[in-house]
Formats: C-alpha cells, structure tokens, sequence
C-alpha cells in the first residue's frame, strides 16, 4: 500500500497554492484558488516555476524557490493539519504499507512529523522522488518502493489525490485511489477515467480499458472498505517484483 504525502497524509497542498498564488501576484501573475492549486499540484517544483517564469515574461530570480519554500515551512508550522481521517486509516492498516512523494525527503519529515503521522512512517517506509531522481507521472518511484518491500506491482495499491499521480500508478501496473474530497479540482471521476483510457490504450500489451480501474473516493472514512475489497481480488499468485532503482539502496 502506497500513500502519496502532499493532500493524502497532511491537509499541506491548499497551504502551498496561497503561497504561491501570493508570491506570483508579487511578480504580476494572477490565479484564483483552484488555478493555484491545479496550477502546483503533483508537479516538480522546478517545472511549475518554468512555467510562471514565462507566464510572467521574465526568468525568476534564484532566491524565488528558496524564499517559497521558506514561506510554506511558516504556513505549515501554523496551519497544517493531517488530513480528516487519516489516522484512524493508518492505525487500522497492516503492514506493509510506506510513503512516496514527489517531495524533498526533508519536507516529507517535517510535515509528517508536525501533524503527528511520522509515527507511522519509519525511515524505511519513506520515498522521495529526490531521492530516485524520477517524478511522477513516471512510474518509477512507485516500483522502486515496491521493490524494496519485495511485493509485485500487481499486489500494490496506491492512493493518489493528483493527475500526475495517478497517471504514475496506472503506468507501474498498480491499483489506483483517487482521493477527491469536495474542492480538489485536478482529480474528479472525469479526470481519473480519461487518464486511465489514455494510459491503457497506449501502453503495449494493454486492452483499451485498464486493467486495474482507478476508484475515487470522496473521504478518507471510504478508504479502508474499499481496501478490503481490493485485497479479496487479488489472485494467490503474482509476477516477482522488481529490483530497485539502479543505485539505490
């Protein structure tokens, strides 16, 4: 079982999208909320402000991803908060189960640990995409934590809340769950069905309708249900997984 960090674990992605929204304000661009959110979420850091950079018709200056990531630690020390029910999940949940995020590994410690959740998360059940040098949409951080705790792709589930996300764990060959309370714009039914055709049909080998359906689900309290039914579908005999990225541990 494999949680993405940022809008699954911790309440940190609407904390981010108001510092950013206020920072490119600063630099003449404008979003509302939603646009803010949709305009970060899932993505590389470095990738977003390449595209405010030409939004805004200038290069950023060094100090730009510094200085926001200054101001998300400020918002996160004062107002982060895990997300609604997912503690009562995690405590409920059998092993193995760990954390990849697309996120520096020093943030995901430090919001995991501010709402409490790192408890659950020893330093082998934590993945970064820093780490592994892949970001998601790539399947690779997906596979690499898979692999470094021994279970095929097939036997994997992974709860996602972005596009990029989801479209990472329907390339890996895993079970999806979209996360999609009431406000998160950038995964709705629309969005997780037209990924996962998309991704099906271009995948060879692969019928034009996925293997593994992405489910969304509206409240953490769904989860754990959900998860049981998952679980009783699996068949008894899987694939081998994979080795780990080359050059990791």
């Amino acid at each position: 079982m494999i949680f993405d960090c940022d809008g699954v674990l911790v309440d940190s992605e609407t904390l981010s999208a108001q510092v950013m929204r206020t920072m490119a304000r600063e630099y003449g661009a404008s979003f509302t909320g939603d646009s803010a959110l949709a305009f970060i979420q899932g993505r590389k850091v470095a990738e977003w402000t390449a595209e405010l950079s030409e939004m805004v018709g200038r290069e950023l200056p060094e100090g730009f991803v510094p200085e926001f990531r200054k101001r998300c630690t400020d918002a996160f020390d004062r107002d982060l908060v895990a997300i609604d029910g997912i503690e009562d999940v995690l405590t409920a949940m059998d092993p193995p189960f760990c954390c990849a995020s697309s996120a520096p590994m020093q943030k995901i410690r430090h919001v995991l640990g501010h709402t409490g959740l790192l408890r659950f998360f020893p330093e082998d059940r934590l993945y970064s995409a820093y780490e592994v040098k892949v970001w998601k949409p790539d399947p690779g951080l997906f596979l690499h934590a898979a692999a470094r705790h021994g279970v095929a792709p097939e036997r994997c589930a992974v709860v996602e809340d972005s596009a990029p996300g989801v479209r990472a764990g329907i390339r890996a060959g895993m079970t999806v769950f979209a996360y999609a309370p009431d406000g998160a714009p950038a995964v709705d039914e629309a969005t997780v069905d037209a990924v996962a055709v998309d991704e099906a049909a271009g995948t060879p080998g692969r019928a034009e309708e996925p293997r593994n359906p992405v489910t969304s689900f509206t409240s953490m309290r769904e989860l754990p249900a959900l998860l049981r039914r998952w679980r009783s579908t699996l068949p008894d005999h899987t694939s081998p997984p994979l080795a780990p990225l080359e050059g990791m541990p």
